[in-house]
């Protein structure tokens, strides 16, 4: 037996010895649990999967991981799939463990991964991040929220927009200006701030739906300690570019078309609307033909998200290798949503009432949030730039850097 599958049989084990039957098939305890014995199982599997390093299992082991392999990291999440068990301390960390931590582990002080990484591999402690601004959104260096140096923190003025869960967050990390005399792009630091502070304000931003994890965030003499600058002064656009890349990253990972654990995959589903032939294939040509091709840029996006992370490993040179993941998972995102719409029909378009299943619901709320995965992270078009200029060498129609 190879290493490999040692280390699959073990964590198999693992879970079936740890994870609580109670919470299988639940939301991750992230929607209202009104169980009180439900909150208390979710809080425990939290706890184990904290002390086994499993919230971050790539990381060093004195920083709150595992030390896995990326391998070993893709076995552990499979099994987990497979037994209907989650990994909740992502999310719990909100853009701790993706995109936070990573950019620490590689840019960070002794002091600040010490200081910040095992509450976040736990999912103890929750960030977000301060970057787009009313006026700066794409053009991300035009901020203006400014840090200035005072003693030994920094004095923040200014207001953030769309920063994801910064109601609900213990820290913030933020992009702002330290030099307004540089050109903008290098008079920019990135700095680590608590939110719980009188100098913070936020404000949730309504959407259509009615609830948002968006927020308007608003920094009146905040302060930050220069213990927290997160890289040089004066090069936050460097850090930010990297942990950036890592946004790109966590959203390079499109679901399987396939399915996973219990639930039927998008083959099954289509069988099940549509029906079979003779042979027992999809009545439809067409759909079936569609449903190939989708199946196999699906397979096709997999493979190639697992050279390029193989080929990336310990690298932390920022590439365009990222929005070249981000935008084929884009793609396959929305075409699975959109297959499953058109493979469900009249079913695909409820929003609520008996006539629907929970399923057939749930994917009409999917297809919809699904629009966004263009936008956020940067928007397909950005990527798209990002791509011609650094990769097919095209000249560059905006600035440098």
């Amino acid at each position: 037996m190879s290493d490999l599958e040692t280390f699959r049989a073990e964590t198999k084990a693992w879970i079936e010895d740890n994870f609580p039957a109670s919470l299988k098939g639940s939301s991750m305890g992230l929607e209202g649990e009104s169980d009180e014995s439900a909150k208390a199982d979710f809080e425990s599997w939290r706890q184990r999967l904290a002390e086994k390093g499993w919230g971050a299992p790539t990381w060093p082991t004195e920083y709150g991981g595992a030390g896995a392999s990326d391998p070993e990291a893709k076995i552990i999440s499979q099994e987990m799939a497979k037994q209907g068990a989650f990994n909740p301390i992502p999310l719990m960390a909100g853009m701790g463990v993706t995109m936070v931590g990573p950019t620490v582990l590689e840019y960070g002080t002794e002091e600040q991964k010490q200081k910040h990484l095992r509450g976040i591999a736990s999912g103890e402690v929750r960030w977000c991040l301060g970057l787009s601004e009313p006026n700066a959104g794409s053009d991300l260096a035009s901020l203006q929220t400014k840090a200035e140096a005072d003693g030994d923190t920094f004095k923040i003025n200014g207001q953030k927009i769309w920063t994801s869960g910064a109601d609900i967050s213990q820290w913030c990390g933020a992009l702002v200006r330290t030099d307004s005399n540089a050109k903008k792009r290098d008079g920019i630091s990135f700095v680590m701030l608590p939110m719980d502070q009188d100098g913070v304000r936020t404000k949730p931003i309504q959407l259509i739906s009615g609830v948002s994890p968006f927020c308007e965030t608003f920094f009146d003499d905040a302060r930050a300690e220069k213990s927290d600058l997160l890289g040089p002064l004066n090069e936050g656009w460097s850090v930010v570019k990297r942990l950036l890349q890592h946004e790109r990253q966590s959203q390079t990972q499109a679901r399987p078309a396939g399915g996973g654990g219990s639930k039927p995959t998008l083959q099954e589903v289509a069988k099940g609307y549509v029906g079979t032939d003779e042979s027992g294939a999809l009545a439809d040509t067409d759909l079936r033909n569609r449903l190939t091709h989708h199946l196999m840029d699906s397979q096709a996006h997999s493979l190639t998200t697992s050279r390029i992370t193989a080929e990336a490993r310990g690298q932390v040179k920022v590439s365009a290798a990222a929005s070249i993941l981000k935008n084929s998972a884009t793609r396959i995102a929305q075409g699975k949503a959109e297959l499953t719409m058109e493979i469900m029909g009249s079913q695909g378009i409820g929003w609520d009432g008996d006539n629907f299943s929970s399923e057939e619901l749930d994917n009409v709320r999917e297809w919809l949030w699904g629009k966004a995965i263009s936008i956020y992270g940067g928007s397909y078009e950005v990527q798209n730039n990002i791509i011609s200029k650094n990769i097919l060498g095209l000249p560059e129609n905006t600035q440098k850097g």
